[in-house]
């Protein structure tokens, strides 16, 4: 048995590949990166990949026949969407148009993990919440739009084809290495550099009244390799915590376990186009087809994401 992860080469990437060793899942793992990307992993084969080419997935798909096959590869920093909203349709819906062909083209059906997102949903209406799968779509950014495309494209590729392909819709997810592009972790370099005395003590901010759905990244890529396994294809599973929590929330939480004292300034920068007041997951599905249950508490994953930054400076 082999497994496959497609872009593996980011933050969630290292995470999934230690969890997939943990449980075992296939006795040979096929980790793809981009050129110029450094991976290194003890047991894992290290494969250069573009998936803007096509003949260059099937011909890996071809050489290793991989029964499990997980695509991380996307541009998911949200504000990067907004500047280069292209890039965004190329890497996120063209390239994984790339991989479902290239999957349709070989010659067994192996079993698929394709990452959407809770951004998907848009702003939703206060009966609507904890938003459920069976929720309209109504992306209110350009990640959010793209991602729902991959959806409607993989549910056909399930219907035509009778492809394996199983759908993850990821919340809000945080953890230690993350990079600074998305906000709870920059919250916590800041802090961090403060304490070191690289800069004045000022932790520049965006909107704080938005309430999101936030999950470790150690729990959630248990649940990709549990729905790898267990989930049902063409259905599509939240991956959250089950809990929405403020922006404002969590960086109280950073200055009370921060080492200093510090003013906090809205950067007008930092406030997205459109924003979406509140995002809470119902994860009620995706508990009764794996069993998953989170572990890491929101206050553990900020002290590790603190330590990370102390450390990393």
């Amino acid at each position: 048995m082999k497994t496959l992860v497609i872009g593996a080469g980011g933050f969630v990437g290292e995470y999934l590949l230690e969890a997939i060793q943990e449980e075992m899942l296939g006795e040979e793992i096929i980790a793809t990166m981009l050129p110029g990307e450094n991976m290194k992993h003890e047991k894992i084969h290290i494969e250069e990949l573009d998936i803007s080419n096509p003949m260059a997935i099937l011909q890996l798909l071809e050489k290793e026949k991989p029964d499990y096959i997980i695509n991380l590869a996307a541009q998911n920093s949200i504000l990067f969407t907004w500047e280069n909203p292209g890039l965004t349709v190329d890497i996120n819906i063209k390239g994984c148009i790339n991989i479902l062909d290239a999957v349709r083209q070989v010659k067994y059906q192996p079993r698929i993990l394709l990452i959407g997102s809770g951004e998907e949903y848009g702003k939703v209406q206060e009966d609507e919440l904890p938003i459920n799968e069976r929720v309209n779509l109504n992306p209110y950014n350009i990640y959010g739009a793209t991602k729902a495309c991959q959806n409607l494209m993989a549910e056909i590729y399930v219907r035509a084809y009778d492809m394996q392909i199983i759908m993850a819709r990821a919340f809000n997810y945080i953890g230690p290495g993350q990079t600074t592009l998305f906000s709870i972790s920059d919250f916590a370099k800041q802090m961090a550099e403060i304490e070191a005395g690289c800069c004045v003590p000022v932790i520049h901010v965006g909107n704080l009244d938005s309430k999101r759905d936030f999950i470790d990244v150690r729990d959630l890529v248990r649940a990709y390799v549990l729905l790898l396994q267990r989930g049902e294809s063409g259905e599509v599973y939240n991956v959250g915590s089950g809990n929405a929590v403020s922006i404002k929330e969590i960086l109280e939480l950073i200055l009370e376990k921060g080492k200093a004292s510090v003013e906090v300034k809205v950067d007008s920068d930092r406030i997205r186009p459109l924003d979406v007041p509140i995002v809470h997951a119902d994860i009620k599905k995706l508990e009764k087809a794996t069993g998953w249950k989170r572990k890491i508490s929101l206050e553990e994953s900020i002290q590790d994401m603190l330590e990370y930054w102390r450390n990393n400076i």
